[in-house]
């Protein structure tokens, strides 16, 4: 939750990846349940939903989100009409529109990622096609209008993790963290390749990812095994942190790996990590499933964390409010262990979808909307439906239950 307070950036879409990996394994990502919960596990009772915000009239998907303000909300669009442009959209608190662009990104041909970097600031970043790869654009909204970056983060963002404007850290590339504090931006080489981190505190930063040597790298047939692999930057210096291994049993499958690619700061200050032990499916003979990779910070080391009930089991936490942790594919777990089904609703007949066709809400982004306790969700409802299948992008508002 390290975005605007109580959001975990980007946090949908690490989960999508991981998700697609547990639904070829029977645990299905989609927002409707598969299968029977266990017994006295799930809360059905008084159950929150998401009610439409907004349903676009166009086809496609929304890819990102950002709420300032119930005045002040941003997304990022993905038509289905053959245009590679994705429209920046906001609302004002009358409607949405089309929003400006700054002027010197031009057309909208590359993605648009929008990160909040405190409650009240908001940066744009686009990668402009034609540039050197290692190049990207960077504005910064002021609530009436877009100007420059005055510092952006040198270099290709890989990932960013922000505790406010002054105290900002960046991933570049899988090797080198960047960490802004207001002045400047100072790089640090990390011990470890790294695909997500996230701040804790002040001085309490982590990052995660994978090692290919060292203790359970080895193998016997002279190819490595890669393994989880966690870092931590106390102030002064990123420290390697001794990190659970993870190994099937012999006869090990080909091509087998471990690592971790989610990390996840907590209000209170908790840390979690999520990762895959997997291989190379496909090769022949019997195979192993997958092994999912939890694990929380207890202060001294890395522990297995104890598995959410129902439909809550291998889902990844995706925002916080004072009540408990949302979770991928639209469930919420209670602070004192309910897995709880968020609903939703069909879409109007207006819009397309006729009364048979099977819908199901995909979210790629939650968030609260500062100062208050309303929260939104920004996707699109799938429609499958013989003939004309779409997706209709959504905004959706949470409706707690009573």
């Amino acid at each position: 939750m390290r975005r605007a307070r109580g959001v975990i950036r980007r946090g949908l879409v690490a989960a999508a990846v991981l998700a697609s990996v547990l639904a070829a394994e029977g645990c299905s990502a989609d927002s409707e349940p598969t299968g029977s919960p266990t017994t006295g596990s799930t809360d059905t009772m008084a159950s929150p939903s998401w009610e439409f915000e907004h349903v676009f009239d166009f086809h496609g998907r929304l890819a990102d989100l950002a709420a300032l303000a119930e005045d002040d909300i941003w997304a990022v669009a993905i038509e289905n009409n053959g245009d590679s442009s994705r429209p920046l959209l906001h609302f004002d608190g009358t409607r949405w529109q089309r929003g400006p662009l700054p002027e010197t990104f031009g057309t909208t041909d590359s993605p648009l990622v929008l990160h909040e970097v405190g409650e009240s600031a908001l940066w744009l970043e686009w990668h402009s096609p034609g540039t050197d790869t290692d190049v990207n654009s960077w504005a910064l909204w002021d609530g009436v209008r877009w100007s420059a970056v005055p510092n952006p983060p040198p270099g290709r963002v890989e990932r960013l993790a922000a505790a406010g404007p002054e105290d900002i850290w960046v991933l570049l590339g899988n090797d080198t963290a960047q960490h802004w504090d207001g002045t400047r931006w100072t790089a640090s080489r990390l011990p470890y390749a790294a695909s997500d981190l996230a701040v804790a505190g002040p001085d309490d930063v982590w990052a995660v990812g994978g090692r290919s040597t060292g203790p359970g790298t080895e193998q016997g047939s002279g190819e490595r095994y890669s393994q989880p692999a966690s870092m931590h930057w106390d102030g002064t210096s990123w420290k390697p942190v001794r990190t659970p291994q993870a190994r099937f049993a012999e006869p090990i499958p080909p091509e087998a790996g471990a690592s971790l690619n989610r990390v996840i700061a907590l209000d209170s200050g908790e840390v979690l990590a999520y990762g895959m032990n997997s291989f190379n499916h496909g090769e022949g003979g019997e195979e192993p499933a997958d092994e999912f990779i939890q694990l929380r910070w207890d202060g001294s080391q890395w522990v297995a964390q104890q598995p959410a009930p129902g439909g809550c089991a291998r889902r990844i936490p995706v925002a916080q409010d004072d009540t408990g942790l949302f979770l991928h594919g639209n469930w919420f777990l209670t602070g004192d262990g309910r897995c709880v089904k968020i609903k939703r609703h069909r879409l109007p007949l207006s819009t397309g979808a006729r009364k048979g066709s099977n819908q199901s809400l995909w979210l790629a982004e939650v968030h609260r909307i500062p100062g208050t306790d309303e929260w939104l969700g920004a996707g699109h409802v799938q429609v499958n439906q013989s003939g004309d299948p779409f997706g209709a992008p959504v905004v959706v508002r949470l409706k707690r239950g009573r």
